[in-house]
């Protein structure tokens, strides 16, 4: 098998395999857009509640970080929109392609990092336990699993 035929798994030409492409991450960006928008969403509002004054400056500073990670994920994520947009009809779709997944996986990370500071946070000032960091570790492998080494697995295991 040659490595055009290993690349592309479809008789399609490179337009084709651009446009197909395309449609695919755009799909996959609009759940994580989702995601990503309403978490950050509720992230801006804990700041204009009554409780926010009484955390500590440890979690003043983590509520910070989680917000400007959030910010920093919602621009990764809907970047690829804009991405096509600028460049639509330019005949550059391919690179278009390569450069919104880029910004995708960053924005799938920054989320990540987003998600992680939140649960710290939120379990922080609900609990005030030790355990906190054990739960968020927890819950962050099992991220790491879901999003990252279950599909890396599976494309190592089933490409040929």
């Amino acid at each position: 098998m040659t490595e055009k035929e290993r690349r592309t798994g479809r008789d399609e030409t490179a337009d084709e395999r651009a446009d197909r492409m395309w449609g695919e991450l755009i799909q996959e960006v609009r759940v994580a857009q989702m995601g990503v928008q309403i978490l950050f969403g509720f992230l801006l509002t804990v700041v204009f509640t009554p409780k926010y004054d009484t955390l500590d400056d440890t979690d003043q500073t983590i509520y910070i970080v989680t917000v400007v990670l959030g910010a920093a994920a919602t621009g990764a994520l809907i970047g690829p929109v804009s991405l096509h947009r600028l460049v639509s009809g330019r005949r550059i779709k391919p690179k278009a392609v390569e450069w919104a997944s880029r910004l995708t996986f960053v924005g799938l990370i920054l989320l990540l990092a987003t998600t992680t500071c939140s649960l710290l946070l939120i379990l922080r000032v609900a609990t005030h336990d030790g355990y906190v960091p054990w739960l968020v570790s927890g819950v962050v492998v099992w991220y790491l699993v879901c999003w990252f080494l279950l599909p890396l697995w599976t494309r190592h295991r089933y490409t040929e």
